[in-house]
C-alpha cells in the first residue's frame, strides 16, 4: 500500500476530514450577497398585515427570508432598500418579492388626528365568529379630523444578507447589550421566570434576533443579560426599564389589571383550547380560520368595575341575531394595544367573575391554522398571567455599538488575524526549514479554525470580540502543541533510540497536561464579568478540545508518514 493511501485510510485522518466536511456544511458558505435579510417585522405594520413574519429565533442566518426586489426594483444592499422605500407615498401598492414568497401590501399614511365636538353614524365591517363571516353594523362615534402627514414605514427591519451561518455578536454586528439586576433578592428559579417574561414582552413588541439569558458573577450575584441586534439604546431602555403593566379597558375606563385583579387563568384542556362551538373553516381564498376560547376568573372588585363600565353601553345587533356591546374590551401591555375582544350583550351591567375570552388564528392549511390559533391563545394567556414582572429590574449597564463600528471591528480583526497567521507561518518555516513538518502544521492550524467555526454555527453561538480572542488563543495553543510533537519526533536521542510510539506518547503527555491546565483556567472566566467573558472561555475550551482530540492526533499521523523513512 502506498504511503499516500495509508495516510488517507488512517482513522485519525478520516475523523479530521469528516469533521472538516461537517463543519463546512454547518457554516454553509454562500457567494450570493445581493438582497437584504429580514431581521424583524413591526407588529400591525403594512408588512405584518401582508403576511411577512418574524424569523424564528433559532433559524440559521442563511435560511432567513431575503428581500430581493420591490416593485421589480432589485434590492442589492441595505442602502438600496432604504432608498427605494423612501420614494413611496401613502396608499402606494407594493409588490415585495423575497427568496420564499411574493407579498402585496399598501403603504399606510400617517395622520395628524383632531377630535371634534360632534358625533356621526359610521358603518363598520365586523367579523362574526359564530358564522365565520363579515357583516356591516352601524355605530355612533365622535367625529375626528384626520390630516395625512406622510407615509408610514412598511415595518421591516433589515440587514445585509448573511453569506454563512456564523452568528456575529453585538461587537461585530451592532446593537445593544443591557445588563439587568433584580432590585430584590431572587433565586435562580425566580430569575428564570423573569427571563421568560422578558422574552414574551420583547416578542409582543415584535423584536426578534434577541438573546436573553440569566447569568451571575464570581460573587454569586444574579443578573439578566439582554442582547438585541439592530435596536438602539433608547428603544431597549424603553422596553426593559418598566416593570410591566397590563390593563383591560372598556372605552376609556380601566376595568381590570394584571395580577390581583385576575384570580386565575385557565390553561387546562377542560376550559381552554379550540372553541368547542366554532369549527375551523375556509374563506373563499382557501385560507383556514380557527377560534380559541379560555376562561378567566376576575376578583369581585374587578367584576364590579366591569359592570359599571358596561352598564350604559348600547347593544348592537350584527344582522344575524347576535348582540354585542358598542365598545370592545381592549387589552394593553405597557400602554401598547395587544388585542381587542368583543363583549357579548348579556354581560351588560353584569358583575360576573367568570369571563370567556375568545380569539382566532389563521393559516394556509388546517394544521397551520390550528397551530397559530393555539399559539395566539398561549400568548394572550401568558400576558394575562405574567403582565407585571415579578420583580423590578435595575439597568446596571448598557452598551450600544453601531453597525458601522461593528463592521470596522470585523475588518480590523481579519487584518490582524491574517498578519498573525503570516507571522506564525514564517516562524515555523524558519524554525524547521522542512516543508514536511511546516506545511502539515499550517494545514492543521486552518483546520482547527474551520472546525471551531463549524461547531459555533451548529450550536448557534454568537462570536464577539471575546470569542475571537478565544479562537486566537486556541490556535496559538495548537501551534505550541504541534511544535512539541515535531520536536519530540525529530530530535535525536543519544542514550536510547525511541520508537515513534514512544516519542508521540511523550509528546501527548505534555499536551494533555497543558490541555487540562487550560480547561481549569477557563472555568472561572465562564462566570467572570456577569458572564460577559463566557464567549472567550467557551471558544478557548472548544478550540483546545478540538485540537487535542481531532487535529493533534491527525498531525502526528501525517508527520509520522512524511518523516518516517
Amino acid at each position: 500500500m502506498s504511503k499516500t493511501k495509508k495516510v488517507f485510510t488512517n482513522t485519525k485522518i478520516i475523523v479530521l476530514i469528516a469533521a472538516l466536511l461537517l463543519s463546512l456544511l454547518a457554516i454553509h458558505p454562500t457567494f450570493n450577497d445581493e438582497g437584504v435579510a429580514i431581521r424583524n417585522v413591526i407588529r400591525n405594520s403594512s408588512a405584518a398585515l401582508a403576511g411577512i413574519e418574524n424569523p424564528e429565533p433559532n433559524l440559521q442566518p442563511t435560511k432567513r427570508e431575503v428581500v430581493e426586489s420591490i416593485n421589480s426594483i432589485a434590492i442589492t444592499d441595505e442602502a438600496r432598500y432604504h432608498d427605494v422605500i423612501s420614494t413611496f407615498e401613502p396608499e402606494d401598492q407594493l409588490i415585495i418579492k423575497t427568496n420564499k414568497k411574493t407579498y402585496f401590501l399598501e403603504v399606510k399614511p400617517t395622520y395628524n388626528v383632531t377630535r371634534l365636538n360632534e358625533t356621526e353614524l359610521v358603518t363598520k365591517e365586523v367579523y362574526n365568529e359564530t358564522r365565520n363571516e363579515t357583516v356591516n353594523v352601524t355605530v355612533e362615534q365622535q367625529q375626528v379630523l384626520r390630516e395625512v402627514t406622510g407615509a408610514e414605514d412598511i415595518g421591516l427591519n433589515v440587514y445585509p444578507r448573511p453569506n454563512n451561518n456564523i452568528r456575529k455578536g453585538l461587537d461585530l454586528e451592532g446593537g445593544t447589550r443591557v445588563l439587568l439586576e433584580p432590585e430584590e433578592k431572587v433565586n435562580e428559579q425566580e430569575l428564570d421566570i423573569v427571563v421568560s417574561n422578558i422574552k414574551q414582552r420583547l416578542n409582543v413588541y415584535g423584536v426578534s434576533d434577541i438573546v436573553v439569558r440569566p447569568t451571575k458573577d464570581l460573587e454569586g450575584n444574579l443578573f439578566i443579560s439582554v442582547e438585541i441586534a439592530g435596536v438602539n439604546k433608547d428603544e431597549v431602555r424603553a422596553l426593559l426599564a418598566q416593570q410591566g403593566k397590563f390593563e383591560a379597558k372598556v372605552g376609556e375606563a380601566t376595568v381590570f389589571l394584571g395580577g390581583n385583579d385576575i384570580a386565575s387563568v385557565c390553561r387546562t384542556p377542560d376550559c381552554s383550547g379550540l372553541h368547542p362551538n366554532q369549527q375551523c373553516g375556509q374563506d373563499n381564498g382557501g385560507a383556514w380560520f380557527c377560534s380559541f376560547m379560555f376562561s378567566i376568573t376576575l376578583s369581585p372588585e374587578a367584576a364590579a368595575r366591569q359592570a359599571a363600565a358596561t352598564e350604559d353601553l348600547d347593544v348592537i345587533m350584527d344582522g344575524v341575531g347576535e348582540g354585542y356591546l358598542s365598545e370592545n374590551l381592549s387589552l394593553y401591555l405597557d400602554d401598547q394595544l395587544v388585542d381587542q375582544l368583543r363583549i357579548s350583550a348579556d354581560l351588560k351591567g353584569s358583575s360576573t367573575t367568570q369571563i370567556s375570552i375568545t380569539g382566532s388564528g389563521a393559516g394556509s392549511t388546517y394544521q397551520e391554522a390550528v397551530k397559530n390559533t393555539l399559539d395566539n391563545m398561549k400568548q394572550l394567556q401568558t400576558i394575562l398571567i405574567t403582565g407585571r414582572l415579578p420583580v423590578k429590574l435595575n439597568i446596571v449597564k448598557t452598551d450600544a455599538i453601531s453597525p458601522v463600528l461593528g463592521q470596522a471591528f470585523l475588518k480590523n480583526i481579519m487584518v490582524v488575524g491574517l498578519l498573525a497567521i503570516v507571522a506564525v507561518v514564517l516562524v515555523v518555516f524558519i524554525r524547521y526549514r522542512e516543508w514536511r513538518v511546516s506545511l502539515p502544521m499550517i494545514i492543521t492550524m486552518f483546520s482547527e479554525v474551520i472546525i471551531l467555526l463549524g461547531v459555533a454555527s451548529l450550536i448557534s453561538w454568537r462570536l464577539d470580540l471575546a470569542a475571537i480572542a478565544g479562537i486566537i488563543i486556541a490556535v496559538g495553543t495548537g501551534v505550541d502543541h504541534q511544535i512539541v510533537i515535531a520536536d519530540e519526533t525529530l530530535k535525536k536521542e543519544k542514550a536510547v533510540v525511541l520508537s515513534w510510539k514512544e516519542k508521540l506518547k511523550r509528546a501527548f503527555f505534555i499536551i494533555m497536561a497543558a490541555y487540562f491546565t487550560t480547561l481549569v483556567a477557563m472555568l472561572p472566566l465562564w462566570f467572570a464579568g456577569a458572564g460577559l467573558l463566557k464567549g472567550f472561555a467557551l471558544t478557548t475550551m472548544l478550540g483546545v478540545s478540538i485540537g487535542v482530540f481531532i487535529t493533534r492526533p491527525a498531525y502526528a499521523t501525517i508527520l509520522e508518514y512524511l518523516i518516517d523513512k
